[in-house]
C-alpha cells in the first residue's frame, strides 16, 4: 500500500516535494517547479504555511533494510 511520506534521500528542505513526487510517480523537479509557480501565483504565505503543515504531519520515510 502506498503511503505519503517525507523523502529521506531526495530532499532539498524537508522532503515534502520529493515525497509527493514519489507518491504520484512523477519527477521531483517537476513538483518543485509547480510549488514555486503556485507560490508566485497565489502569494508565498499560503503555500509556505501549507508546506510547513505538510512537513509537520507527514511521517518520515522508513528505510528498508535488506537481509543478508
Amino acid at each position: 500500500m502506498k503511503r505519503l511520506t517525507l523523502s529521506s534521500s531526495d530532499k532539498k528542505i524537508a522532503g515534502v516535494c520529493a515525497g509527493l513526487a514519489v507518491y504520484f510517480n512523477v519527477d521531483p523537479t517537476l513538483v518543485r517547479l509547480l510549488v514555486v509557480a503556485a507560490a508566485l501565483l497565489t502569494g508565498v504565505f499560503p503555500l509556505a504555511l501549507g508546506y510547513v503543515i505538510a512537513w509537520a504531519i507527514m511521517p518520515a520515510q522508513e528505510l528498508e533494510m535488506t537481509k543478508k
